[in-house]
């Protein structure tokens, strides 16, 4: 059984639904739910909806404030009235992944087969997986065909498994700033951020919040490693170069010297109030498992015959999804016949360039978006 309902903890709405999902691991979820918003009006023909798949640390509020940090939505320059994804024209979708921690169900929330905190007990996730549940999510809004399925990072993942698995389910998609598969690199840093919340004391094997803990450290350093990677060396040598924290001198220690020592610190402190630790080594280990290249050779015909129309963007200073892995997507779709179109944005704000103020991205989106019928 299925039911859509307010959702009571945050905006938007919760679909409830009491029934088994077989994972990719061969666990079962049971009694699971699913946190979203929308925004805009579903047309009576149902033909103007757009997915928005969320990245690593987002959540289901792109184009309001978010209830938990306060601050406007994460792609507020790219979702709402007037901007590319126009809601007075569009009705958009937006749900937390399967294993977050803003409402859908993830290890933070009760077990219902032992009433308890799921804890590390939560079965290892995939991409397709998260997909999985968005589909059901579609499926009881009664939409058969999404006008697009958009989203940046992790979330041009869930994209590139939408048309690998769903193709008769969507018109088209775009990927920005993704790739086929995560590299060694990537896996990498993501194991170092996982090492670090694990090494942390009060992780104690994943099962914290029965104690009322939390692995704040470990949790803050794993953020700093990220927030590394999303930005470029020229955006933070022109943010902050080698610009002293509110003194004239060196300290000859160990605490902060330079502002982008001070901004790193910030940004690890501010995220251990709005995350999980738990979710956030469940979702990088699914990000890590995510190669898509076979099952859309394998799915190309439905691919072809659905017609879809894919736009996959990158930004020339993004090093932790540099531009080469954008051609390899493209390469993929136009070796099984797809129609397929690319533009690398000319940026030096690095990964995180699509969150922010880049008006050839905006461009781009805009028009591929308004070509789609």
């Amino acid at each position: 059984m299925r039911k859509i309902t307010d959702n009571s903890e945050y905006p938007g709405y919760l679909l409830k639904c009491q029934e088994e999902l077989l994972l990719d691991s061969g666990k079962i979820i049971s009694d699971f739910q699913v946190a979203y918003q929308t925004y805009g009006k579903l047309n009576s023909n149902k033909n103007n909806a757009i997915l928005i798949c969320h990245a690593l640390t987002g959540d289901q509020f792109p184009a309001e404030e978010s209830p938990i940090t306060k601050k406007k939505g994460w792609w507020d320059l790219m979702v709402g009235p007037n901007r590319p994804i126009d809601t007075n024209k569009y009705f958009v979708i937006c749900s937390n992944v399967l294993g977050g921690c803003v409402g859908t169900t993830g290890p933070n929330d009760i077990n219902p087969k032992t009433n308890k905190i799921y804890g590390p007990d939560f079965p290892t996730i995939t991409i397709r997986d998260m997909v999985r549940v968005q589909k059901i999510l579609i499926d009881e809004l009664g939409i058969s065909k999404l006008l697009s399925v958009i989203g940046g990072s992790m979330g041009a993942m869930q994209v590139l498994q939408w048309a690998a698995t769903y193709p008769e389910s969507l018109k088209s998609i775009i990927s920005i700033a993704g790739s086929l598969k995560h590299s060694a690199q990537n896996i990498a840093f993501d194991e170092a951020g996982r090492q670090s919340i694990m090494l942390d004391p009060n992780w104690d094997n994943g099962r914290y919040p029965e104690k009322n803990k939390k692995p704040e450290n470990g949790l803050s350093v794993a953020r700093m490693i990220a927030h590394i990677t999303y930005l470029s060396e020229k955006a933070f040598q022109n943010k902050f170069g080698r610009n002293l924290q509110e003194k004239k001198d060196l300290s000859f220690g160990f605490g902060i010297d330079f502002q982008v020592e001070s901004y790193l610190r910030y940004q690890g402190k501010s995220f251990v109030d709005r995350f999980d630790a738990n979710s956030y080594l469940y979702m990088t280990r699914a990000m890590d498992y995510f190669d898509v290249s076979s099952e859309i050779q394998n799915n190309k015909n439905k691919i072809i015959q659905n017609g879809i129309r894919f736009l996959v963007l990158s930004f020339t200073s993004d090093w932790l999804f540099p531009t080469k892995e954008s051609k390899e997507i493209v390469s993929l779709l136009n070796s099984v016949g797809s129609n397929v179109s690319f533009a690398e944005v000319v940026s030096d704000r690095g990964h995180d360039s699509f969150l922010l103020d880049e008006p050839q991205f905006f461009k781009v989106c805009d028009g591929f978006l308004k070509g789609i019928k």
